[in-house]
């Protein structure tokens, strides 16, 4: 790809690099702008339109944040949301830069770079901004492959894919978030199956199911003879991790002594089995996952937040099938290919009553609910046209979900009850029955509104 008709605008502190830029672009682009102040970037954008910016994460300026970069590349955005980004940071920076691509940074460079790697990376970035219709997110989005199991075209799964993509090359920590069912291991295999580690080793542990006896022995390994049933020497699962991909998942249901013992082989990069005192080094990629709301974790009574940081270089949030739209269709007829085949049925055409009812329903169990709703239909289906009936969805999924509803109803009646029953006792004055409800005047009227009282 030529890049003759390109404007580029590098923005460091640092005239070296900017020397180094100027020296590598000239021969390649139209223009190439340098720049030491960030502060000038507003004057430049306002007057210019630039293809790509080049853009340090720290500078010696006003902005002490401690993140400039991220500071500058969000005013980016706000001038000029169409210009393409890409990072420049120090190898101890690289966490900050990962959390760039949140903020809509097409890619990061560490320096120092090769030459190649940046010319590479710059062509990425302008080939995404130069396809008419489509969005940097849109193109990324089609890298993910379909041997990692994920599906989808929906804008919310097109961001998942998208952040998979670019944080998948690196070391940086992930925590996959989502309910249950949603595919949380596959996100975690497919980041292993695009990184530098793909061909090292993947291992999954189940940590909240491992009780907490066998917690250090599962997971760290232990010695002959360490505790009764040690009759041999066992290696850890961590320690078979080395050099590939660790995968946590329900990280969310472990204990906090427990958090305390992995925090240790996290921050140190090092386990010891159990019965030695020698500690064995390991070199992992870490990826985690949890059903839990991610305010849950930040309760400090339930889960260590220092854990937290450590986990949580880069968030990926899976959605519910529920929000993902035609995906449920594409799914749908994925699993049917996938069933018919296995239990040798002809090719299943979904009837128009079908695809409508499986468009309107919650899925409680997300994909995984629906999967199996699609198998119990191949199974039972004598001809292969899918009706409405034929698709019976989980009994289980459902009287769950009805409970929690009438739940929310018995909670919800409680609440008005009280509500109706302080402003009585207070005579209409909301401003007493606020203080003794232990709420402000502003939430009681939100509720008096929510109740129609």
């Amino acid at each position: 790809m030529s890049l003759k008709n390109y404007s580029i605008l590098a923005v460091d502190d640092d005239p070296d690099v900017l020397t180094a830029v100027r020296l590598l672009l000239k021969p390649e682009v139209k223009e190439v702008i340098i720049e030491k102040n960030p502060e000038n970037l507003t004057a430049f954008l306002s007057e210019k339109n630039f293809d790509l910016v080049l853009l340090d994460m720290n500078f010696k300026s006003s902005i002490n944040t401690g993140n400039e970069g991220l500071y500058w590349l969000k005013r980016i955005k706000e001038i000029k949301p169409q210009t393409q980004v890409i990072m420049i940071t120090a190898y101890g920076h690289i966490d900050l830069a990962v959390r760039s691509l949140k903020d809509g940074a097409a890619d990061f460079i560490v320096k120092p770079w090769h030459n190649e790697n940046m010319m590479n990376a710059i062509r990425d970035a302008l080939k995404s901004k130069k396809i008419s219709g489509n969005t940097p997110q849109q193109n990324n989005a089609l890298n993910v492959t379909s041997e990692s199991g994920l599906i989808g075209e929906s804008d919310v799964m097109k961001e998942v894919f998208l952040k998979i993509n670019k944080v998948a090359p690196t070391d940086a920590n992930i925590l996959i978030l989502g309910e249950n069912g949603t595919g949380k291991d596959l996100v975690a295999k497919a980041l292993h199956q695009q990184s530098l580690r793909a061909k090292k080793p993947f291992i999954k542990i189940d940590v909240g199911a491992i009780t907490d006896t066998l917690f250090e022995s599962e997971l760290f390994g232990h010695k002959k003879g360490a505790f009764t049933d040690a009759r041999e020497d066992r290696v850890g699962q961590i320690e078979s991790a080395n050099s590939g991909t660790l995968f946590l998942d329900e990280i969310g249901n472990i204990q906090l002594p427990q958090q305390a013992k992995l925090l240790t082989v996290l921050q140190n990069r090092q386990v010891t089995r159990l019965g030695t005192n020698m500690p064995i080094p390991v070199d992992i990629r870490l990826v985690c996952a949890t059903n839990l709301d991610f305010s849950e974790l930040a309760n400090e009574k339930r889960f260590r937040k220092d854990l937290v940081y450590r986990i949580n270089t880069v968030e990926i949030h899976i959605p519910p099938l529920r929000k993902r739209g035609q995906d449920i269709i594409l799914l749908a007829r994925h699993f049917a290919k996938i069933y018919t085949r296995k239990y040798m049925k002809p090719p299943m055409i979904f009837e128009e009553s079908a695809l409508e009812k499986l468009l309107n329903y919650a899925y409680p169990g997300n994909v995984r609910e629906l999967q199996y709703t699609i198998e119990r239909a191949i199974i039972m289906k004598e001809n292969n046209r899918l009706e409405d009936s034929d698709l019976i969805f989980s009994l289980i999924e459902q009287g769950s979900n009805r409970q929690e509803e009438e739940n929310e109803t018995e909670l919800s009646t409680i609440e008005k009850n009280t509500i109706l029953r302080v402003i009585e006792k207070n005579k209409g004055n909301i401003t007493k029955a606020a203080k003794e409800l232990g709420i402000t005047r502003t939430a009681l009227y939100r509720r008096l509104n929510k109740y129609d009282i």
